[in-house]
């Protein structure tokens, strides 16, 4: 059996559209909470169809359990992430927006970024080393993280899998010093060496850094159990504990999958091979299947110890699928792009007694209203993140069947240059979406409600509307402090995007 990592001292803070059903008034009992948490899984890479109609994706994949929690729960068909997995998991754990906490891109080494060269642009300072609970560690951001709250409030806090918070050699490279009294599995690196547990679930195999290699289960090394499989194991081991303490729980069961290295399950890859499939194709189904396998057993797991009831599910990506995975058409783009492809995910969530079973919220949501929110469900007020602002809002009543309009305005940020992908920055208000690329200082305008595939540039057609929206996002990204790149030939900051010299941009 795997050994947890269990509690440090905890530090203080400081240093450490409408739903379709109403619903009925929550349990006076606090819930426990399960947030499981995917890694580049694209909104369609599932058997759950949360486009308008079902896609070729969604009958690719096999996602039963998936299907279950959407028929007992909500679904949620504007959910939005970060493009990349860093940003998406600390605006999950502080509540802030990625332009805020500056973590723009995804951490590592300690001290180093793994930016590409740009030919004109140089990235910001930006925090390369991630959330840290001394604020004395260089180029780190601070908070008030969602674990810590929850342990405060009486939860016990278990993290199981990918953790991504920190660069090594710096505290949150740990996920215990964001407030987790139990870590397994989670360190600096945001992937696994390998998933076979014939590998050791690392990268020595292949020759490749053991950077990578998943720490905590020596217990499965040398067997076929694939690394999913043992992380789901490992969360149901903790669950069963926290029950018969009777203690309320918080677990954050963060996958590996469905991130590169594509290795099949042995599970679950033979009915894509026999499906025709090519071979990364049907290896990246069988994690998906594998993931929610894992689901399935979570939730099984919530009905034999009669605590489904007491429970609330949240299930979340945070970012859209890689470059070199099948487009989640319609959308266009992916991982590390400004478009859709790129920031909306698949999300569902589960509160008996509060979610209608078999809902849809079309209201849009991001990834950081997911901190807002579950501190509501277990009662911790908000005030409780003093001194750190907060940009998420929860979307509790929406989990009860209230509207709440579209016109709120979302903030993307990427200052960044990384396998191809330039940096750029965006704003989404109602249906209206901009996107402002840094390199050469474009703007493009989409009509979301009309185009999702983001196909036609309304930008020279709609010049008024591109302005007042550039003006909002300037606005934005400058209260929240956000870092833009540098140009190499005179050292000055990319322009604020209302703030473009004449001929640089037209139309205004």
């Amino acid at each position: 059996m795997a050994r947890p990592r269990h509690a440090l001292p905890l530090l203080p803070l400081l240093v450490c559209g409408a739903c379709t059903a109403p619903s009925p008034a929550a349990p006076a009992k606090r819930p426990n909470v399960v947030v499981f948490l995917v890694d580049d899984m694209g909104w369609q890479e599932t058997s759950v169809p949360f486009h308008t109609a079902p896609t070729a994706l969604n009958a690719r994949y096999r996602t039963p359990a998936m299907e279950r929690l959407a028929a007992t729960g909500m679904k949620f068909t504007q959910a939005y992430a970060s493009a990349v997995c860093s940003p998406s998991r600390l605006s999950l754990m502080t509540g802030q927006n990625v332009a805020r906490h500056r973590v723009t891109n995804w951490t590592l080494r300690r001290g180093a970024s793994p930016d590409n060269p740009h030919p004109t642009l140089t990235p910001p300072a930006w925090n390369v080393n991630g959330f840290s609970s001394d604020p004395s560690i260089e180029r780190t951001m601070q908070g008030a993280p969602l674990p810590a709250l929850l342990h405060a409030a009486g939860y016990r806090t278990i993290h199981v899998g990918k953790a991504h918070f920190g660069a090594t050699d710096t505290p949150a490279a740990d996920p215990r010093h964001l407030g987790f009294d139990v870590n397994i599995a989670g360190h600096a690196a945001g992937g696994p060496g390998s998933y076979h547990g014939e590998h050791d679930y690392s990268a020595a195999w292949r020759k490749g850094d053991r950077i990578w290699n998943v720490p905590d289960l020596a217990a499965y090394h040398g067997t076929t159990t694939n690394l999913t499989e043992a992380l789901t194991r490992e969360a149901i081991r903790e669950v069963e504990q926290a029950h018969a303490a009777h203690t309320p729980f918080f677990l954050h069961l963060s996958h590996y999958a469905i991130h590169a290295p594509w290795e099949p399950d042995a599970r679950f890859v033979q009915r894509y091979v026999d499906a025709g499939l090519p071979p990364q194709q049907a290896a990246l189904a069988s994690m998906v299947e594998s993931m929610d396998h894992s689901l399935g057993a979570v939730l099984d797991t919530l009905d034999r110890l009669g605590i489904a009831d007491d429970t609330l599910v949240l299930f979340v990506s945070d970012n859209g699928s890689p470059q070199q995975c099948p487009p989640n058409l319609p959308l266009r783009g992916h991982k590390l792009s400004p478009y859709e492809g790129g920031v909306r995910v698949p999300m569902l969530a589960r509160w008996p007694g509060v979610t209608a079973a078999g809902s849809t919220c079309t209201t849009p949501v991001v990834i950081e209203d997911c901190h807002a929110t579950l501190l509501a469900a277990a009662g911790v007020p908000a005030t409780a993140s003093a001194p750190f602002p907060i940009d998420g809002v929860s979307f509790e009543p929406q989990l009860r069947g209230a509207e709440r309009s579209h016109a709120r305005a979302f903030v993307w940020h990427y200052p960044h240059h990384y396998s191809g992908q330039a940096p750029w920055s965006a704003l989404r208000v109602g249906d209206w979406k901009l996107v402002y690329h840094h390199a050469d200082q474009r703007r493009e305008l989409f009509d979301l409600a009309h185009d999702l595939g983001e196909q036609h540039d309304l930008a020279a057609q709609q010049p008024e509307r591109v302005a007042a929206l550039a003006a909002q996002l300037g606005d934005l990204l400058r209260t929240r402090g956000a870092q833009m790149p540098t140009r190499k030939d005179d050292g000055a900051p990319v322009p604020w995007p209302d703030r473009i010299p004449v001929p640089a941009d037209l139309p205004r």
